[in-house]
C-alpha cells in the first residue's frame, strides 16, 4: 500500500472587523471646551500679590463700606426691640466694627490666611429673639435696663458657645469631618451661601426703590460696560465703581432728603430712603474705645447658651474661591475654626452683640473687583477699627440709606454664588447620581429654611416646639441656616449613594487637599508669616 499524502491546508484567515469610529465629537464643531481650572485666571492680583499702596487703600476703604451695611442692619434689626435707644445703637455698631476688625486681622494672620473680611452674622437671629422675647415680659426699672440685662445675657451665651468652635477647631475634628466632603457637596452649599441671604438683596432694595434701583442700574453698568471706554479706565472703573456709585447714589438721597420729597410719605419710608434718619451721627461719641465687660457682668443661662452653640454650627459652612488660592487643606479649615472660635470669646467678653464669620458679602467683592489680595482686607481692618473708635467720623457712613446697600449685595451675593457653581468641573456634571445630589440639597438647602422662616413667629419661636427650649433653639438655628442644611443633605446622599467611580465624585481632585503636604502650592497660601510656625506646636499648625 502506498502511503497517502495529506495535504493540510491552514484555515482561512479571519476577517477582523474594523473597530468602530469613535462618535463625532460635536464640542469641536461647536466650539472649545475648558479644562478644569483650580484657580481662577482672571484675577489681577491673587492671595499673596499686591496692588499699588493707593489702590490698596481705595480697596480697602471699599471692602470696610461693604461690611459696614451688614452692620448696621443687624444693629437696626435687633437694638430698639432690646429696648435700646440710639446712643446704644451707636456703641453696638462701634463693638461690632471693632470686633470684626480684630477678627479679620487674627484669621488673616494665623487663621485661614484667605482674604475674607469676618463680619457680623444674621445666624444669631433666632437666639437674639428669644432672648429678647424671655425679657420682654419682665419688670425693669427702664427700657435701657433691659436693653443692658439682654447684651449681659448675650455676652455670657457667645462666650460659652465660643468653646465649641475653640474645640471643633484645635482638636482637630472639623478636619476629620471635610474627609466626607467633595465637590459634589461643595456646590450647593457655597450657592446657598449666597442664594439663601436673597432676602438681603431686592427685598430690601425694594424699601425705596427711588434710591435702590439706580444704584444697582449704576453699578451694573459703570463696573461692567464703562470700563471699556479707554483702557487707562478699565482697572480704575472695574476695581473703584462701587464707590463712585455709592457717592452718586448718596448724594442723590440726600437732595431727595433735603427738598422735602419724603415729608409725607409713611414712616417706614422714611427710614429706608432718608439720610438724616440713623441718628447716629448725633449719638455716637467722638472717641470711644471698647473695653471689656463694657455692659456689665455676663449673664449665663443654659437656654441661652444652647441656642447659641446652634449658631456656632451654622458657622463652619462659609468658603470662599475667589482668592485665586487653592481649596484649604483639612489643617487649615481646623486652625481656622480653631480661631473663629477665640473670636467668639474676645466678642463675649467686649460685649458684642452677635458673633462673626466670614463675610459673603467680602467674598462677592473679591470676584467683583478681581482682587483676591489679603494685604487689601488687612489693610481694611484699619479702616474697622479706626471707625469704630472714632464714632462721628464712622456714623458718617453708617448713615448710607439701606436700599444702597442692598443694591449691592444683589451682585455680591450672585457673585458668591455662581462661584460654587464652578466647583461641578473637578466632578462628572452628567452624572445622574451627581444631578440627582446636587438638585435634592438645592432644593432641601433652600426649602426646609423657608419653612422654618414661614413658621417662626415674630417673638422668635420656630416649628420645633418641645419642652425643652435649649433644643428648640438649636434645631431651629441649624435649619434655619440654607448652607447648613445643604452641607448635611449633601453629606449624607454624597456618602451612601453609590458612585460607579470615585472620579464622578470628584474626590481625586478633593483627596490632595486633605493633607498637609498634599499639593505644592499649600505652603505658598497657607503658611504662617514671619516663621511663626516655629514658635507653635505642630497640631495646632
Amino acid at each position: 500500500m502506498g502511503e497517502t499524502d495529506h495535504h493540510h491546508h491552514p484555515p482561512p484567515p479571519q476577517v477582523v472587523a474594523p473597530p468602530p469610529a469613535p462618535p463625532p465629537n460635536l464640542a469641536l464643531s461647536r466650539g472649545p471646551t475648558w479644562t478644569p481650572a483650580e484657580q481662577l485666571h482672571q484675577l489681577q492680583y491673587c492671595i499673596h500679590s499686591n496692588p499699588s499702596w493707593p489702590q490698596a487703600l481705595l480697596l480697602a476703604f471699599q471692602h470696610y463700606i461693604v461690611n459696614l451695611g451688614t452692620t448696621v442692619l443687624i444693629a437696626n434689626t435687633f437694638v430698639y426691640r432690646m429696648g435700646g435707644h440710639h446712643g446704644d445703637k451707636a456703641r453696638v455698631i462701634q463693638v461690632l466694627l471693632f470686633m470684626s476688625g480684630v477678627n479679620t486681622l487674627l484669621q488673616t494672620l494665623i487663621g485661614s490666611r484667605l482674604p475674607t473680611v469676618m463680619g457680623a452674622s444674621f445666624a444669631y437671629t433666632l437666639p437674639l429673639l428669644s432672648i429678647i422675647n424671655n425679657y420682654t415680659d419682665e419688670a425693669f426699672a427702664s427700657e435701657h435696663d433691659r436693653f443692658v440685662h439682654g447684651m449681659r445675657t448675650i455676652q455670657g451665651s457667645l462666650i460659652v458657645s465660643s468653646f465649641v468652635n475653640i474645640i471643633l477647631g484645635y482638636s482637630r475634628a472639623w478636619g476629620e469631618l471635610t474627609r466626607f466632603f467633595s465637590p459634589i457637596v461643595v456646590v450647593p452649599v457655597v450657592c446657598l451661601v449666597g442664594l439663601g441671604l436673597f432676602t438681603r438683596g431686592f427685598p430690601l432694595l425694594g424699601n425705596c426703590v427711588e434710591i435702590g434701583l439706580p444704584m444697582l442700574i449704576l453699578l451694573v453698568i459703570s463696573q461692567q460696560h464703562l470700563k471699556r471706554l479707554h483702557s487707562w479706565a478699565y482697572a480704575i472703573v472695574e476695581r473703584l465703581a462701587l464707590l463712585f456709585c455709592i457717592g452718586i447714589i448718596w448724594a442723590f438721597a440726600a437732595i431727595l432728603t433735603v427738598s422735602g420729597a419724603y415729608n409725607n410719605v409713611k414712616t417706614a419710608t422714611k427710614q429706608s430712603c432718608r439720610t438724616d434718619r440713623s441718628f447716629l451721627i448725633s449719638s455716637s461719641p467722638w472717641i470711644k474705645i471698647p473695653y471689656p465687660f463694657q455692659w456689665g457682668t455676663p449673664i449665663f443661662r443654659a437656654s441661652h447658651v444652647f441656642g447659641m452653640i446652634g449658631a456656632a454650627f451654622v458657622f463652619v459652612c462659609r468658603a470662599a474661591r475667589l482668592s485665586g488660592a487653592t481649596a484649604p487643606p483639612a489643617h487649615v479649615l481646623s486652625r481656622s475654626i480653631g480661631l473663629q472660635g477665640i473670636g467668639m470669646l474676645l466678642e463675649g467678653l467686649f460685649g458684642s452683640l452677635v458673633g462673626t464669620t466670614a463675610s459673603v458679602e467680602n467674598v462677592g467683592l473679591l470676584g467683583l473687583t478681581h482682587i483676591g489680595s489679603r494685604r487689601v482686607v488687612q489693610i481694611s481692618t484699619a479702616f474697622m477699627i479706626f471707625f469704630s473708635i472714632f464714632g462721628k467720623f464712622g456714623a458718617l457712613f453708617a448713615s448710607i440709606p439701606l436700599p444702597i446697600f442692598a443694591a449691592i449685595y444683589c451682585i455680591l451675593l450672585g457673585v458668591v454664588a455662581a462661584s460654587g457653581i464652578t466647583f461641578i468641573q473637578f466632578a462628572n456634571n452628567n452624572s445622574m447620581r451627581n444631578i440627582y445630589v446636587l438638585g435634592v440639597s438645592l432644593f432641601l438647602g433652600l426649602s426646609i429654611p423657608q419653612y422654618f422662616a414661614m413658621n417662626t413667629t415674630y417673638d422668635g419661636h420656630g416649628p420645633v416646639r418641645s419642652d425643652a427650649g435649649w433644643f428648640n433653639n438649636i434645631l431651629n438655628t441649624i435649619f434655619s441656616s440654607p448652607a447648613t442644611v445643604a452641607i448635611i443633605v449633601g453629606t449624607v446622599l454624597d456618602n451612601t449613594l453609590e458612585a460607579k467611580q470615585l472620579d464622578d465624585r470628584g474626590i481625586p481632585w478633593w483627596k490632595p487637599f486633605q493633607h498637609r503636604k498634599g499639593d505644592v502650592r499649600t505652603e505658598e497660601f497657607y503658611s504662617y508669616p514671619l516663621r511663626i510656625n516655629e514658635y507653635i506646636p505642630t497640631r495646632f499648625l
